[in-house]
């Protein structure tokens, strides 16, 4: 590395100097899923799939005065990561750096914390705290998968359709509505809601896995256009977008509307959905959309990211997302 500031790296390319290091520190060993979602420890006919989030009350939570949806989305941020994997949920760890908190408060973060536990069936089963001057919440969670059934960023062939698992920008329109101090109207409540207390699709990516029919997945915590780089990158192929098909809320176009943001910027660059985008031969894409909802977007190609228009015109998108020590969407 050169003598500057780790901020004109950026959280990926930070990520990718890491994993050159440990490959290079472990040259004989085996190291599974390093630069996918979680890790992967071969555990014999079936990966033990581990990972780990960690969350700021200053970066990650739009209203840190709602401490359940602070606990709830940390656990879900970590199931998020599992899915992405096709893996079964099998238990959660927190770490905590906390202020003095109102212990009112406290029992509310927890109370979040245990309740998205019991909804992704994964005990706590340990952690452990600290002082801080701001909240901090560091969580750990591991599963399982069998070993011809997960799914890996690579993987991904020229001629695969492109999907995602649900709607994208929601959780985008909601974070920026919060931030921006609006008061949100009764229809737009549902992307508050997807921003504070959004859902990892563990069901669906469990069923996805259990076909064998996907070629590649990813989580869409980092944005849309971001995680589809990173499938390019470990498959070494490109993408040609339909906008038309993107399945944008309209919800989405009438927050964006109100705080004057792009809504396709929120779709494709911001992040906060927790969806699944996966790739898999038109057949298999069939066969999977009839297992559980999907929306196709585009297809595999050999090279770069494209979308095209409903009036045929063709855009390069550039691979840029969220992005840690960066400050935000680059």
């Amino acid at each position: 590395m050169s003598h500057g500031r780790i901020s004109s790296l950026g959280e990926k390319k930070l990520v990718s100097w890491i994993i050159k290091r440990a490959r290079a520190s472990f040259p004989d060993s085996e190291l599974h899923g390093l630069g996918d979602d979680a890790a992967l420890l071969d555990i014999g006919d079936e990966y033990l799939v581990l990972t780990s989030d960690l969350l700021l009350e200053t970066r990650h939570f739009p209203d840190p005065s709602r401490p359940y949806e602070m606990g709830w989305k940390t656990v879900t941020a970590n199931m998020s990561d599992l899915a992405a994997m096709g893996s079964k949920p099998e238990a959660f760890m927190l770490s905590m750096a906390l202020p003095d908190l109102e212990e009112d408060f406290f029992s509310s973060l927890i109370d979040g914390v245990m309740d998205a536990c019991t909804h992704y069936r994964a005990p706590l089963i340990g952690g452990d705290t600290n002082e801080s001057d701001e909240i901090i919440l560091s969580g750990m969670a591991a599963g399982r998968v069998r070993k011809d059934r997960v799914l890996l960023k690579s993987g991904a062939r020229p001629g695969d359709l492109v999907a995602v698992t649900g709607p994208l920008g929601m959780g985008a329109a909601g974070t920026e509505l919060i931030l921006s101090g609006e008061r949100p109207a009764k229809n737009h409540e549902a992307a508050v809601e997807s921003s504070l207390k959004p859902l990892a699709p563990v069901e669906a990516a469990l069923r996805i896995a259990e076909s064998g029919l996907a070629s590649s997945a990813t989580d869409i915590s980092d944005g849309l256009v971001s995680e589809l780089g990173e499938i390019m990158d470990s498959s070494r192929v490109g993408f040609r977008i339909f906008k038309e098909k993107i399945p944008v809320p309209r919800e989405v176009f009438e927050i964006a509307s109100i705080i004057n943001r792009d809504p396709m910027e929120l779709a494709l660059y911001y992040g906060e959905d927790f969806e699944l985008v996966i790739t898999a031969g038109p057949d298999e894409m069939k066969e999977l959309s009839g297992i559980t909802g999907l929306h196709v977007i585009g297809e595999v190609t050999d090279s770069g990211i494209e979308m095209i228009d409903k009036d045929g015109r063709t855009y390069t998108l550039d691979v840029r997302g969220y992005e840690h020590l960066k400050g935000g969407v680059q």
